[in-house]
Formats: structure tokens, sequence, C-alpha cells
């Protein structure tokens, strides 16, 4: 699968456990990664420094927008607890590519139409643009995954109102739910139930590579941090779900942003055909429902020892 992974990785530790995720799995060929909102600039060196850690040296990575789609938002610039410390003076050397994520998205899909998988675990800023700038990516982009939203359907209100990567930016996500992509939508009904613990970073800690030891690095001063034993494997699901979806279940949804409400910006309101109201047009995305946990743990764990 020729894959872009499109990250704000920096922030939550979970896009960097995404990022070695991809580089551990034979099934992606990562044709690029791409970074945005906020500090772009530190996002894409620390992608860059991972790449390298790996002995990746062929894959683009690219800087993309910093703000919000229209600008009303005020992005994040501060980096998660995770990535304090990481970067280096001597990572200075570390040079994104010279284009722009979005010229580097629509070429890579124009030029390998229906091929490029897009695995977004960020705001959708990036996308949104792409299509903005290159209406005809839409009809040939192979697939789009998507880490992102909240339905609070299948589980109960003890769920999140929103979910962060689309309330970071939800106009542009309202921009690629609109677009007629084939997406499929990996949101927190699901990923919160994937979770990683101190006992599986010792785990991975006796492979004791250089990728390795920055992922057990990572996560233990996300954990030290939050005082918590545990956190979320929300983006890793999302590039397993690429891989192999029979991970989860999926349900056809007619999946809207909202982008006007007082209160409520940033929801996404996900309708099933055949429910009370009836969606007023089709289906546009597969809404993963429910998630085998275990299964999924074994597969993360398995691929990041290897």
């Amino acid at each position: 699968m020729k894959a872009i992974l499109d990250t704000d990785i920096g922030g939550d530790v979970d896009d960097a456990l995404a990022l070695a995720l991809a580089l551990k799995s034979k099934e992606i060929q990562l044709e690029a990664v791409t970074v945005v909102y906020g500090d772009v600039d530190s996002r894409a060196k620390i992608a860059l420094k991972m790449l390298k850690q790996a002995g990746v040296e062929d894959v683009p990575v690219a800087k993309g927008i910093e703000k919000p789609l229209l600008r009303e938002r005020e992005a994040s610039y501060e980096l998660g607890p995770s990535a304090k410390g990481f970067l280096t003076s001597t990572d200075n050397a570390l040079k994104p590519d010279a284009r722009h994520a979005i010229d580097l998205i629509i070429s890579k899909v124009m030029s390998m139409k229906k091929e490029i998988t897009l695995i977004t675990v960020g705001p959708l800023t990036n996308i949104a643009a792409a299509i903005i700038k290159e209406p005809r990516i839409t009809e040939n982009v192979k697939e789009v995954f998507i880490m992102g939203g909240v339905t609070r359907l299948f589980d109960g209100f003890n769920l999140p109102f929103r979910e962060y990567n689309i309330y970071c930016d939800p106009e542009a996500a309202r921009v690629v739910f609109n677009s007629e992509l084939p997406i499929t939508m990996v949101p927190l009904d699901v990923t919160l139930k994937v979770t990683i613990n101190r006992e599986d970073l010792k785990e991975i800690s006796s492979v004791n590579t250089a990728l390795t030891d920055t992922i057990v690095s990572m996560v233990t001063h996300h954990l030290d941090y939050f005082k918590r034993d545990h956190t979320w494997l929300h983006d890793p699901l999302d590039v397993a779900v690429s891989i192999d979806n029979s991970l989860v279940k999926t349900k056809d949804m007619k999946v809207t942003v909202e982008t006007k409400g007082e209160a409520t910006t940033g929801q996404t309101l996900a309708i099933a055909k055949g429910a009370y109201f009836t969606p007023p047009q089709g289906a546009n995305a597969k809404v993963c429902i429910d998630v085998d946990a275990d299964r999924f743990k074994k597969f993360f764990m398995e691929r990041i020892q290897t």
C-alpha cells in the first residue's frame, strides 16, 4: 500500500506511535510524511529524526499549514510532554522537503492515480487545502483513513462530545467529509478501547533499538506528565485499520461536521441508513463502531518489537 501519513506529530504521543507502526509494517510503503498544525518546523524534524532512527532515508517529510483553514482559531504551538527534549541542537541539520505539504500530496496523488492511501492522524487542514487547490485528487485517491470524530452512538454517553483533531479545524473537516473521498473514519468510540501501559513499555524496551528506545522514552514522559499508567493508541489504530480492516466493525454512515453551533462547533454528527431521521444524502464514510482490542494490541506489539 502506497501511503501518505498526515500528522501533527509532537503533540500527543500516539502520533509518534502511529509513525513507528507504519514504519514497522511491511504492507505500507510510505511515500511521504506531511505535518500540520502549529509548530510544523519542530513536527517535521521529529518525523525526520524518527525516520532516521528507523534507517529510512528516502521518504520526504514536508511542512504543511500551521493555522486552521479560516484562521478563526488559534493553533497551539506548544509541543506535548512526550516531545520535550527529543530534539537537540544536533537535529538542526534535519531538513524537510522543499515542497509544501499541499503540493507534495497533490503531486503524489496525481502521479500515482488510484494508488495513494491517505492516513490522517491530525487536523484535516492539509487535506482540505489540497482538495481546494486540486479538486481532481478526490477522484484519484485510493482510500482515506481518518482518526477523528466521535459518534457517541454505541457505548452510551461517557464519551467526549467532540474530538480534538476535528475540533482544531472543523471547517477543514467539513470540506473533507463533503468531498466524496472514500473515507473510513476511526473515531474515539473505538480508539478509547485500545491502550498501551507501562508493562508494555518493558517489553518494547527489550528490543533496544534507536526507534524503540524513542518510543519508550516518549510514552514514559507522557505517562509521567499526566500521572497515569496507560495512554490510548488512537492514531496507531487508524494505521492498523488501513492495513487490516477486519480489526474493526464498520457501518456506512452520513457524517456531518458542525461548524456553526455556539456550543457544538467541532462535533461530528453520524447518521446511519435506516435511522429515524434519514440522512439527506447517502453515506459518505465507513465509520468504525467496534474493535477487537486484544487482537489489535497483539498486532501493534508484535510489529513494534520486530
